[in-house]
């Protein structure tokens, strides 16, 4: 894993190819993102997520033309919302943002005065994007001055596909200090926001931070700050609130995770030639493609993965038993199926095996509480006092 400009040599004509290929020919690429890296993330044994995301597919027309269409996303009134709140905490020169994040990152330093910069990020795609924002980053930091960077460009190679990011904003402290901004539109009550959104905006914005490890590791004197700046609607209204999130723990599980994820060359090696994924093809021909690649199906792609659905349908049909959880997967051992876990509980597992065993004794406790709970007389409710009236 690295960032931009990337150690490793450029992919090959022949697998950037191949990946137009399984992506379609006439498909563009759909980008990484932040969003999917945290995902991805979160469950690296998925070679299905891998490669489809390693190949631009887009998972939410796959989905669709699969027949399970993700049922999650953001309505258009909340992207409004959120677009008008990101414009009102950026305007005048992103004075009230640069404010939010000496009160909340300052560590000392001086306030932000009329000599704060934006620089300009504009540049021709998202690797001359990538290049311009190294280089505002390079400007700022030897400056030493505040500096707001608007929707930056970051670059980052995961298992062997460039991806690029563009996060919120990224400040630059007159310390030296790189401080990921993440503006959300959900609310912040008493000071508080609901801790499972902010806890996915640390993820998201982890991948943010390593991204900008990797810049900031070229440059003398920078740094990058392991909290974050997450900002928010205060209570119900459109004014703006902040706090400083811790993501280094976030951090370390993304950065081990994102580095145990097998190379695209690896997982295309094996696929079988004409694969494609394009959602214009017939859905018995895409069921195909997509069963021809291993996934790692658990509830919580539910909220994560556009082809949740879809996966789960297979893993059901396949009696997995990670499609009950991972835990139960873990505690069945040996016991590959919900089949083989039901045989066992009836008595027809493999003697010895403690999964087996344990599996009668709970089967053989249940049977005695529904005996004796049969044999129980009913409750009959006293009756009620006479109405004195």
């Amino acid at each position: 894993m690295s960032s931009y400009p990337p150690s490793s040599p450029p992919q090959t004509t022949t697998l950037r190819q191949r990946l137009a290929d399984l992506r379609g020919p006439a498909v563009p690429p759909r980008p990484l993102d932040a969003r999917a890296l945290a995902a991805l993330a979160a469950n690296p044994g998925c070679g299905r997520r891998a490669v489809l995301d390693g190949a631009g597919v887009d998972k939410t027309a796959l989905a669709a033309a699969l027949g399970a269409p993700a049922a999650f996303g953001q309505s258009q009134f909340a992207i409004i919302r959120g677009n008008s709140f990101e414009a009102k905490v950026k305007g005048d020169g992103g004075a009230e943002l640069l404010r939010l994040a000496h009160a909340r990152l300052g560590a000392g330093a001086e306030p932000p005065g009329p000599d704060a910069r934006v620089p300009d990020l504009t540049a021709a795609g998202p690797e001359g994007r990538a290049a311009r924002t190294a280089l505002a980053l390079r400007e700022a930091t030897a400056a030493r001055t505040w500096t707001l960077l608007d929707h930056p460009m970051l670059a980052l190679e995961v298992a062997g596909t460039p991806a690029y990011l563009e996060p919120d904003a990224v400040v630059v402290h007159p310390d030296g200090r790189w401080s990921v901004v993440e503006i959300k539109s959900f609310p912040m009550i008493d000071g508080a926001a609901d801790a499972a959104k902010v806890g996915a905006a640390a993820r998201q914005a982890a991948v943010y931070v390593l991204a900008l490890e990797q810049t900031a590791a070229k440059l003398s004197g920078a740094s990058v700050d392991h909290r974050i700046l997450l900002v928010c609607p205060k209570d119900f209204s459109n004014l703006p609130a902040a706090e400083a999130v811790d993501v280094r723990r976030e951090h370390a599980v993304t950065r081990r995770r994102l580095e145990r994820l097998t190379r695209i060359e690896d997982l295309t090696a094996g696929l079988p030639e004409g694969l494609c994924f394009d959602p214009a093809r017939p859905a018995e021909e895409l069921t195909e493609a997509v069963s021809a690649v291993s996934a790692a199906y658990a509830p919580e792609c539910l909220a994560a993965c556009e082809l949740a659905f879809h996966c789960r349908e297979r893993s059901r049909a396949a009696g997995d038993p990670a499609a009950l959880g991972r835990s139960v997967r873990a505690e069945l051992g040996g016991l590959a199926t919900v089949d083989e876990a039901l045989a066992a509980a009836g008595g027809a597992g493999p003697e010895g095996d403690p999964t087996a065993d344990a599996l009668r004794q709970a089967a053989r406790l249940r049977a005695e509480a529904l005996e004796l709970a049969a044999a129980r007389p009913p409750h009959q409710a006293p009756e009620s006092p006479a109405c004195p009236c």
